[in-house]
């Protein structure tokens, strides 16, 4: 039987291929250009996994959908694969921020199978905390928040939505220069579960964790 192998930001990055397909077959082009559209899909599907097994290629493909009903049972079917986010506690959060004595906690009941990262907010200290499995380990940065109450594109989804500024202090160090400290930041989703919902590349999230944890 297939193990579950598809992160919560793959599947995402599945749907909107199939919208595309969708919305390409509504403007009723010609078959060869539909067939291209489907094409181009399958192959960046199955750049996003370049491992897959020969059964997992199979799940994927998206050979002989044609109509909207068909395209919707395989989101359902490829969603049962879906690896959810790892499961962590309130200790192993408390750990990660030691400085932080009046640390506020999130609500870990929610659905992890939606989360590519785990973040909330404290509006009272203006903070903002993004958990992330990074390289096999978990790991956690604390941000100060600033909402915007503008519309403007997140840096970690890529969509258009309501922004906050998040910035951190990294730990990178200069041997000639103890004090030296480099500030970095940029426009986030200001709710986080909109981001986990649209989040189809992980790329400039992991190279902020890695540059805030000073990797």
């Amino acid at each position: 039987m297939t193990e579950k192998f598809i992160k919560n930001e793959q599947l995402n990055f599945i749907k909107k291929q199939i919208a595309l397909i969708k919305d390409t077959t509504k403007k009723n082009v010609p078959p060869t250009v539909l067939a291209a559209a489907i094409d181009l899909a399958h192959a960046k599907i199955l750049d996003l996994f370049p491992n897959a097994t020969l059964d997992q290629q199979e799940m994927l493909a998206l050979s002989g959908l044609k109509k909207d009903g068909e395209y919707e049972q395989y989101i359902q079917r490829i969603s049962s694969f879906l690896l959810p986010f790892p499961k962590i506690t309130e200790q192993q959060l408390k750990k990660m921020f030691p400085k932080n004595k009046k640390l506020k906690l999130p609500d870990l009941s929610i659905d992890h199978n939606q989360l590519t990262y785990l973040s909330w907010n404290d509006l009272r200290s203006n903070k903002k905390f993004i958990v992330y499995e990074l390289d096999g380990k978990m790991v956690g940065i604390e941000c100060k928040f600033t909402p915007t109450s503008k519309q403007n594109y997140c840096s970690v989804c890529n969509c258009l939505g309501e922004v906050a500024y998040f910035s951190t202090v990294t730990k990178e160090k200069k041997s000639k220069n103890p004090d030296y400290y480099k500030s970095i930041g940029n426009l986030i989703c200001a709710d986080s579960s909109e981001c986990n919902k649209k989040i189809t590349n992980v790329d400039y999230l992991t190279n902020f964790l890695k540059d805030s944890l000073g990797m």
